[in-house]
């Protein structure tokens, strides 16, 4: 396959960094063996890290933003397109913010911990090996709202249906049911990394809005605000919005066809998200459901980082954060 035509002028940095947050030492009587390898014998790894890979513009003139990506996926969420086209990750530097990107703990680039499969294998304890998930290309269709039933289309829909298996290669296991603590690790590393870099906007996806309200709760001082793209919002009960999200403004955005859809990415979600606007709302925060196709722009999946305006998506965002920042 040719290299994609360039996205537009030449992307310059100050700095484009890799670097991991949180992790713990853990002991084991069983790493794994390979022909290649052989087996090191009993000692200790690193596990339950958090994956960051940092781009600073040259010139800051906007809020850092910390992307959170969801099920079965990893930080190649907000990175180029499965057709090729330029993501938000490098969008968003090009217009003056600083951008992380996190693979969630357990996941991708930050790695699992394979020991207490290899334990269970060796029979070693007498335990069930955890459940890795991986969703299928029936069930990823469906809930990522391409269509109605696999290989059916919505008439509308933005994705690039022609790159439907380009993403489904970047789909991997949810592997963080091998952590002791599973998720937690994923919000302790990306508290961490705040820490470091300083307040941020945290711009979550999917499973990934859970940890977004997670992480503003425990530490409201390094949110600046919390983008979800149709990210889990239940957990923001009245207390929640009262305690939290008066201070924190929040913005939840919705694609197209969630009416009656299957899975989890449909109605009861979203209905989630509307009753978590109108709790910060009535608690005096500030807060917002964009719902695209009520502002004309339909089709969109629920991967509308990946549809074929998923820039214009990333400007209606990029305003909001901006008039939260000049209100403020």
């Amino acid at each position: 396959m040719p290299y994609p035509e360039p996205f537009h002028d030449p992307l310059v940095l100050a700095a484009d960094s890799v670097r991991t947050f949180g992790g713990y030492d853990h002991h084991t009587d069983h790493p794994g063996s390979s022909a290649i390898t052989g087996d090191p014998g009993p000692g200790t790894v690193r596990v339950g890290q958090v994956y960051v890979h940092s781009r600073l513009p040259v010139d800051i003139t906007g809020q850092a933003i910390v992307m959170v990506h969801g099920a079965n996926r990893t930080g190649a969420t907000f990175e180029t397109t499965p057709d090729g086209r330029e993501g938000w990750a490098t969008w968003f530097v090009r217009r003056g913010h600083p951008v992380h990107v996190v693979d969630h703990a357990g996941r991708g680039r930050s790695g699992f911990d394979p020991t207490g499969i290899n334990a269970v294998r060796a029979g070693a304890v007498d335990a069930d090996a955890p459940n890795l998930f991986l969703g299928t290309k029936a069930r990823i269709w469906v809930n990522a709202r391409i269509g109605p039933r696999y290989g059916e289309r919505f008439p509308n829909v933005r994705f690039p249906v022609e790159a439907f298996d380009r993403m489904v290669d970047r789909t991997v296991p949810n592997a963080e049911t091998t952590l002791d603590g599973g998720s937690e690790h994923t919000i302790a590393g990306i508290i961490e990394l705040l820490k470091q870099v300083g307040p941020a906007v945290l711009l979550v996806h999917s499973q990934g809005g859970l940890f977004g309200i997670e992480i503003a709760r425990r530490r409201s001082d390094l949110v600046l605000a919390l983008v979800s793209i149709e990210g889990g919002s239940h957990t923001i009960t009245p207390e929640v919005a009262s305690s939290t999200f008066r201070t924190i403004p929040f913005l939840s955005v919705w694609g197209d066809n969630s009416a009656g859809a299957a899975g989890v990415n449909g109605d009861e979600r979203r209905n989630g998200c509307t009753a978590a606007v109108a709790n910060i709302n009535q608690a005096g925060g500030r807060a917002t459901l964009m719902s695209l196709p009520d502002i004309g722009v339909e089709g969109n999946s629920h991967i509308m980082m990946m549809d074929d305006n998923n820039l214009d998506i990333a400007e209606r965002i990029r305003a909001w954060v901006e008039l939260t920042e000049s209100s403020s």
